[in-house]
């Protein structure tokens, strides 16, 4: 550790690397349960800094764990191989908003939030808008292919990077797209990089596809009896011809658990919530709202509230981003599992997650993002350090994951393969793919020092 401490530190100076004990520990882990500590922190603070650590760990065969704001769901950043952490966090600066050319240039550790408030002052909007916007970084929203409430209608991180800068193993430095929002210049580099989770390149700076914020919003939020209601109530929506910006779902235990963590006044009443946000123009928005609130209440809802205007539909969206935080007041363990299933299949896939609890004896809360499908399953255990509990907690993923391939969903929506879906990765990809993926790896990165231990390994 020593040598590879002083040769980093001859590399790019003594500020930028850390052998500390709190460093190491910080930096073996995220927000999934599993850790491994570096050998070595870095600290990269520029593009020059990512190209001679990884051209130095390339020519030693030394593994490299990229890393940004730590705050994925699966491991993906655990430094599994040990070797160099390495921190993109403090690349954190906006380099440019451009609204001429709507675009925004930045660099991988600012965080999302950030992003989106200082393009709001301009009236622009950069939608991606991942539950933890307000401490993920966008270099990691790169990574995997980040999405949120609003892909309904606006889309993934992929459909907002125009362009990208990227270390390659070897210390190369990659110059994918640009600023132009139509680019078919060689292969599709870009839509490579986004979501390959820290195992072709590293990200050092993104060109971001801005528009223009839609000047007025709405919201209602509705309370159903049940969890079949309330997604009745999403596909009629859907079928009466409105394109939300979001159609949020969540279930009783969720409810409840949001009941005893926020109380009873804010939590709405019912088994299952329905959150509706639409934009627009201001008289578009207004009248939009009226119809769908009596679609709403035709359907049967337990109670209905309005909200117009940013400072309104913020109240509800607190709510909403609470969810998590309240799930894990419970005192249980969450295992976040973000699935994406047909949008027919939600009733069915909220009847297995009841099915699952009664047998494997852990509770289960669904909610997410009912629009496109892509709701996140938790599995809530009291332990993971205990063999029994683990084995069982184990057994209910396998069969959680097994049951969403066949119904032809998706084992991640959102949050990546990492470590925590890596022993689902062969049956949710036929052979050919998986071998795809291989030859990819083996092209861009020869020695497999990039993000090594994860799904391809």
């Amino acid at each position: 550790m020593a040598s590879l401490a002083e040769d980093l530190i001859s590399l790019i100076g003594p500020e930028r690397i850390s052998v500390s004990a709190a460093d190491l520990s910080t930096h073996s882990t995220d927000k999934w349960f599993a850790s491994n500590p570096p050998l070595v922190v870095v600290h990269a603070q520029s593009t020059e800094d990512v190209s001679k650590v990884l051209a130095y760990a390339h020519q030693h065969r030394i593994p490299v764990t990229p890393q940004g704001s730590r705050v994925g769901y699966v491991g993906g950043c655990v430094p599994l191989k040990g070797g160099i952490a390495l921190s993109v966090a403090g690349m954190n600066r906006i380099l440019e908003i451009n609204t001429a050319d709507g675009v925004a240039v930045v660099e991988p550790g600012v965080i999302t939030g950030e992003l989106q408030a200082q393009v709001r002052k301009l009236g622009w909007f950069y939608p991606p808008d991942p539950a933890s916007l307000k401490e993920c970084s966008l270099g990691g929203n790169v990574a995997t292919n980040a999405g949120g409430p609003r892909c309904l209608k606006y889309g993934v991180t992929r459909h907002y990077v125009l362009g990208l800068e990227a270390v390659m193993a070897d210390g190369s430095i990659v110059k994918a797209g640009g600023r132009c929002h139509k680019n078919k210049t060689g292969f599709d580099l870009v839509g490579l990089m986004v979501g390959s989770e820290g195992m072709l390149g590293v990200v050092t700076q993104a060109t971001l596809r801005l528009i223009p914020h839609p000047p007025m919003r709405a919201m209602l939020s509705a309370g159903f009896g049940s969890f079949a209601e309330a997604a009745n109530a999403v596909q009629r929506i859907l079928n009466s011809g409105f394109l939300p910006s979001a159609l949020e779902i969540a279930d009783k235990f969720t409810l409840r658990a949001a009941r005893d963590y926020l109380g009873e006044s804010v939590t709405p009443q019912g088994d299952a919530h329905l959150l509706v946000e639409i934009d627009g123009q201001e008289s578009s928005v207004k009248g939009e709202l009226q119809t769908l609130a009596k679609l709403v209440r035709d359907l049967g809802c337990t109670c209905l509230e309005e909200a117009l205007g940013d400072e309104a539909c913020e109240r509800f969206w607190k709510l909403r981003r609470e969810f998590s935080y309240s799930l894990r007041n419970t005192g249980l363990i969450k295992l976040n599992e973000d699935i994406v299933v047909p949008r027919s299949r939600l009733v069915d896939l909220v009847d297995f997650a009841e099915k699952l609890q009664d047998e494997c004896g852990f509770p289960v809360a669904c909610f997410g993002h009912a629009g496109d499908g892509n709701i996140h399953v938790n599995i809530m255990v009291s332990s993971m350090d205990d063999p029994v509990l683990r084995e069982r907690a184990e057994i209910a993923l396998d069969k959680l994951f097994r049951q969403v391939i066949a119904w032809n969903g998706a084992i991640t929506g959102e949050h990546g393969v990492g470590l925590a879906k890596k022993r689902w990765w062969k049956e949710a990809v036929s052979p050919a793919t998986h071998q795809v993926h291989l030859q990819l790896k083996a092209a861009l990165d020869p020695h497999g020092i990039l993000n090594p231990g994860k799904f391809l390994d």
